[in-house]
């Protein structure tokens, strides 16, 4: 597939059919039933990629029924989860995109974790199997390019085109209650910083400082069968205020993706890999993880991009416009 540049005369080539020929792998073995759009672009599924098998816990580290799923940098550590074995496909190399599903994360923490673009769509703009409303389908591939050429098919709409830039952002280390680890904090503002340098985006300081309700507690009661809502309901209401007057003042937010670097396969401990990111499945708006450098260990880490509901396109517009003057 095409890099930032090529894909105009890549899909005027192609015309109706724009994935003509590129092998995609599908996540676990029904992706094949949410990948109709992508067959009907001329796309070839090629395989089914690893998930977490019966019983795993949801907070998964790669282990399917075919043992663990190994993040492509270093071995004895997870690719994050539940897309990981569509973040692993991908960042090898087997295949330029993967779909994948992210009700709390689950796209964009293996995107970051193995250094590859993912992207979570806005709730509600694709076909959603999950009961309730978190999960939604999502993208992982070797660019932003490609995630686009992926998000023009399922979506039915035109290329994203640039916004005027610099694009206003705000940045957010911990979204006010996250308390991630320095690294990978570190790694994303470097991120921001040559963002900044290159003209893509310009950090504005919100009216008032974003500070979120932690919702977790919220996310996990939608999840329970049978448990009180009211304080959910709250909390997810309460969110949605603060971030609709965030988006008043900005066009994005920006954050790490993940609070730590990945873990080993016997698992996070107490820790929530996803406590950046769930707060997104709630609330329902998009969100993308951009490549932003590595740690000490080796291991890849992810820059957060949020997006008001339904602003896909700005999240990839300006991805491709930071592969085009950073590089990936």
């Amino acid at each position: 597939m095409p890099h930032t540049g090529e894909a105009d005369s890549f899909m005027a080539a192609r015309g109706a059919l724009p994935l003509a020929g590129v092998p995609i792998a599908v996540k676990g073995r029904h992706g094949l039933r949410a990948a109709g759009p992508l067959l009907a672009a001329g796309g070839v599924a090629v395989g089914a990629t690893s998930v977490p098998g019966p019983g795993t816990p949801w907070q998964t580290w790669g282990l399917g029924a075919h043992g663990r799923t190994v993040n492509p940098w270093r071995a004895d550590r997870t690719p994050g989860g539940s897309s990981a074995g569509s973040a692993v496909a991908v960042a090898a190399g087997l295949v330029p995109l993967a779909t994948g599903s992210d009700g709390a994360g689950s796209v964009r923490i293996p995107a970051a974790w193995c250094g590859v673009v993912g992207l979570k769509t806005t709730v509600g703009r694709l076909p959603s199997a999950d009961r309730t409303g978190l999960a939604v389908p999502g993208v992982l591939a070797r660019s932003a390019s490609d995630a686009a050429i992926w998000w023009q098919v399922v979506s039915g709409e035109p290329e994203p085109v640039l916004p005027p830039l610099p694009v206003t952002a705000v940045w957010s280390p911990d979204l006010g209650f996250a308390g991630p680890d320095p690294e990978p904090v570190a790694l994303a503002r470097a991120a921001v910083e040559r963002l900044v340098a290159a003209g893509v985006v310009r950090l504005v300081r919100p009216r008032v400082p974003l500070r979120l309700t932690d919702p977790g507690p919220a996310w996990l009661a939608l999840r329970a069968p049978g448990a009180d809502l009211a304080g959910a309901h709250r909390d997810r209401a309460e969110n949605d205020r603060r971030l609709a007057g965030l988006f008043d003042d900005t066009e994005l937010l920006l954050t790490p993706a993940a609070p730590t670097a990945p873990h080993g396969h016997e698992g996070p401990g107490d820790r929530y890999s996803t406590s950046l990111t769930w707060a997104f499945n709630l609330s329902g708006h998009p969100a993308l993880s951009l490549p932003a450098g590595f740690g000490e260990d080796g291991c890849p880490a992810g820059l957060h991009l949020v997006a008001p509901h339904g602003r896909e396109a700005l999240l990839l517009a300006v991805a491709r416009e930071a592969e085009a003057r950073i590089g990936s």
